[in-house]
């Protein structure tokens, strides 16, 4: 396993070590060994990081510079295009992605998605004019201005990083905020070399910096008791997710929040291929650790023996395919750290004390390697109300539910403290669409439709947040309202 370079800090156009040059182990989910080191920021660190972002947004013309604003970050995409296998290989290495999944979902969706920003952004409305009225025998003639809310705490996790990172700091510095990234301690590289990029990018002082601390809250709350902040967008947990609205209520901040799921994949009856599409919804995508992967399966209780039936024959096949570094076609790799495989672990143990059927996997797998395996896992005979089909676990377990019709279904999907994405797969378009259209979720796939993309904007109802990211509207949340009327 290659050694990662180190992952400094970004502070107010500089690369630089922490306060006291203060480090923490970068520990890679393959091996659990250290390949790297980061900067272990101090609160003096995380207070120049904001102090820098603050006087960037209030005495520069960042904000004001749409085109120069577009160009610079036109300039930042070339580069981050430009270093795509050096993307890809953090991503592999730090967040324990496999080949498959770090070239496609974890580096080339967000390049995409960074390009889908930048193409949005001549759709964004600076300034409207609302025409003469008279009122109280004054007649004004009426702007409306969208202006950048300030400065942006940007927290996110470790399990698709650069996507994330990309999600919020592009859109953020498109609408002309200034940024503070904050990334989680178990993937401080991918952040730092944003950092990097955009000082060779040449970006103004100030307007992006990064802190990688190895206390997960420190910089974070920081951030969000600071009055100098003016947003705070965060994905991770929503037991976090509600921490951060509290403690933002103080200063009255805007808060965005992308947070948990438990998505729900329905499968009729009538749908072409049937044990096909059943095959091809196991939970393996880089080790399920993905906020709006479908973990739960709901089948029609007509067709359900055949239904387990095509997953005990997706698993077995499955087996050898997951797990080996070097095939740069698997899409499944190691859970992100101890902590994390323990936890998942925990809640397959759950399962089969709750009573749910284990179809498949369950156990860790030391023989893949010295990291943080965990065999893709299946329940089968599972009810709704069971732990394992309300709680979001973050690892490769798909639980499958039976449904009596297409409302029950729907009642079933629904029945959750999340609501962020969905799918469902029909023969028939229009029944396909009404269940699209009844199930709580913020994005929603019929028949394999692609509804998570750079340009379409993407969030969730209920526990799993508010606000969305990505597409017009992801650079629209970082923007406020004004209204101006001059007296003709």
């Amino acid at each position: 396993m290659n050694k990662l370079p180190d992952a400094k800090l970004y502070i107010d156009g500089e690369i630089r070590n922490a306060e006291g040059d203060k480090t923490f182990d970068n520990i890679c989910p393959w091996t659990a060994e250290v390949v790297g080191q980061a900067a272990d920021a101090s609160k003096a660190d995380v207070d120049a990081a904001i102090t820098a972002a603050r006087r960037a947004f209030d005495e520069t013309e960042w904000s004001r510079q749409h085109d120069k604003r577009l160009a610079q970050l036109k300039k930042y995409a070339e580069l981050l295009h430009a270093n795509r296998d050096k993307l890809i290989e953090i991503a592999r290495i730090e967040a324990g992605a496999a080949g498959g999944a770090a070239s496609r979902a974890h580096v080339n969706g967000a390049l995409n998605g960074m390009d889908d920003l930048i193409n949005c952004f001549g759709n964004v409305t600076w300034e409207e004019d609302r025409g003469r009225r008279t009122e109280y025998d004054v007649v004004s003639e009426r702007t409306v201005v969208h202006e950048p809310l300030g400065v942006v705490g940007a927290i996110t996790p470790w399990n698709v990083p650069l996507y994330v990172n990309i999600g919020k700091v592009i859109a953020a510095l498109l609408a002309g905020c200034t940024v503070v990234l904050k990334p989680a301690p178990d993937t401080p590289l991918m952040g730092a070399y944003m950092g990097e990029l955009a000082k060779e990018a040449g970006f103004p002082p100030g307007v992006f910096n990064v802190i990688t601390s190895f206390d997960p809250a420190l910089a974070g709350e920081m951030m969000v008791s600071d009055p100098r902040v003016d947003v705070i967008s965060f994905t991770g947990s929503t037991v976090v997710g509600k921490r951060i609205m509290e403690n933002g209520a103080a200063t009255l901040k805007r808060i965005f929040l992308e947070l948990g799921g438990k998505s729900a994949t329905i499968i009729l009856e009538d749908a072409p291929e049937f044990a096909m599409s059943v095959m091809m919804s196991m939970a393996i995508f880089h080790a399920g650790q993905g906020c709006a992967l479908p973990t739960r399966l709901l089948v029609p209780r007509s067709r359900y023996d055949e239904a387990v039936e095509a997953l005990t024959l997706s698993y077995g096949g499955f087996a050898s395919r997951w797990g080996d570094f070097d095939d740069p076609e698997q899409m499944m790799g190691p859970v992100i750290s101890k902590r994390q495989q323990e936890r998942v672990l925990g809640y397959i143990e759950l399962g089969q004390q709750e009573g749910a059927r284990l179809l498949a996997g369950g156990k860790a797998r030391p023989d893949k390697g010295s990291g943080f395996f965990i065999e893709p896992t299946c329940f089968v005979d599972v009810t709704n109300d069971m732990r394992i089909a309300q709680e979001e676990i973050f690892g490769p377990v798909l639980v499958v539910i039976p449904f009596e019709d297409d409302a029950d279904a729907i009642r079933i999907a629904n029945e959750s403290n999340y609501a962020l994405g969905g799918s469902v797969i029909s023969g028939d378009r229009e029944r396909a669409m009404h269940i699209a259209r009844r199930v709580r979720a913020g994005a929603f796939s019929v028949n394999g439709g692609m509804s998570i993309t750079g340009d379409l904007p993407f969030g969730g109802f209920k526990g799993s947040g508010m606000g969305r990211e990505w597409g017009l509207e992801g650079i629209e949340e970082f923007l406020d309202t004004k209204a101006i009327a001059v007296k003709v």
